[in-house]
């Protein structure tokens, strides 16, 4: 059976014990995916209909052009996801942090509406749903809030939402770390393929801080320089090359030496990173750095850290660090001359004259 509709149809067998290797590709992660055995089809035939279109599309660093694909899939499912998910109103696969590393969510806060002082409840089953759901599974960081809190909040304002998330967090108790899990296979944050963990970051109830946008006079330790406030409770350091787990201990130990007695409670996350002035300059540059450069049970830190009941909080800061590491698949780097013999075909009498 073939479909009328198609414009290019592929037939073969699939030989499920055998495979070929696949890679290394560059893909929406702005990364190169690298060479794994993957299954192999044999193809029989390949079948096409009059003036049939080969559709292609470039992948990198987002935005890219498969940025509109993900932008069709929210139009398409937006509505569709809250009846699934009961309590959820929307929720936002960021783009700019290559989709899968970073989800955003708005759920309902409704189980003890009695109580004055709210914290994260519904949200955190919503959170569960959220985690076992299809695609959406995928997600890395999830930051999620209660929609009672602002019903005017969009997870598609990504500056409005981590704020509102920053306002409100309790670094203490408001963290919930997912360990050896999978994660998306596109991702090399973690210890192997499809390997890694995941992290719910939920905010419910008053706001408990006002955000900073400035750093404060104090002197830096060795190691850590060029601070930037990349926006309002978010504070860039740039750190030396990473190099071993055991040395980025060391290094933690000494930031949290230095900073542990100062007043930091308007910077409530600090990302450590290869290029703070890059990392700073942009929030798009920010969210692809921070959350496709860490693995959260392995890179999250924090000043004044401590572990109860096999709950991890701290009461200072939570430190993101986003450094490269060995593991990470290299960035996906745009080839000068290939851009330039694509730019020659689309001008006039180029191949591709009027279609770019």
């Amino acid at each position: 059976c073939i479909s009328a509709d198609a414009d290019f149809i592929i037939t073969g067998t699939v030989y499920p014990n055998e495979n070929k290797p696949e890679g290394p590709f560059g893909d929406h992660l702005g990364y190169y995916s690298l060479t794994h055995p993957f299954p192999l089809m044999k193809v029989h035939n390949v079948y096409h209909k009059k003036d049939a279109i080969w559709s292609f599309t470039v992948v990198g660093r987002p935005p890219q052009e498969d940025t509109s694909f993900g932008a069709l899939i929210h139009e398409i499912t937006g509505s569709a996801i809250p009846q699934e998910i009961h309590g959820l109103k929307e929720v936002h696969a960021v783009d700019a942090a290559g989709v899968h590393p970073l989800l955003f969510a708005i759920g309902s806060e409704r189980y003890t509406p009695y109580l004055k002082e709210r914290k994260p409840q519904e949200i955190l089953t919503i959170a569960n749903h959220i985690l076992g759901k299809n695609q959406l599974s995928l997600a890395k960081y999830l930051f999620i809030a209660a929609k009672e809190d602002n019903e005017a909040l969009s997870t598609h304002h990504i500056e409005e939402f981590i704020q509102h998330i920053l306002e409100r967090i309790d670094l203490k108790t408001d963290l919930h770390f997912y360990t050896n899990t999978t994660i998306d296979t596109l991702d090399y944050s973690g210890d192997g393929l499809n390997s890694g963990s995941k992290v719910v970051i939920a905010a419910a109830g008053d706001k408990k801080r006002t955000l900073w946008n400035k750093f404060p006079d104090i002197t830096l330790t060795d190691g850590f320089s060029n601070p930037k406030i990349a926006m309002p409770g978010i504070l860039v350091l740039q750190v030396d090359k990473y190099q071993t787990a055991e040395k980025t201990a060391a290094e933690i130990a000494k930031l949290n030496m230095a900073l542990i007695d100062k007043d930091l409670s308007g910077l409530p996350l600090i990302v450590l990173c290869d290029d703070s002035e890059f990392t700073a300059a942009t929030t798009n540059n920010l969210v692809w750095v921070a959350f496709t450069r860490s693995n959260p049970a392995a890179d999250i830190y924090g000043i004044n850290d401590f572990t109860i009941d096999k709950h991890w909080g701290c009461k200072g800061s939570m430190i993101i660090d986003a450094r490269k590491k060995p593991h990470h698949a290299p960035e996906l780097i745009k080839d000068a001359s290939v851009e330039a013999k694509i730019t020659k075909m689309g001008e006039n009498g180029g191949a591709l004259y009027g279609m770019i």
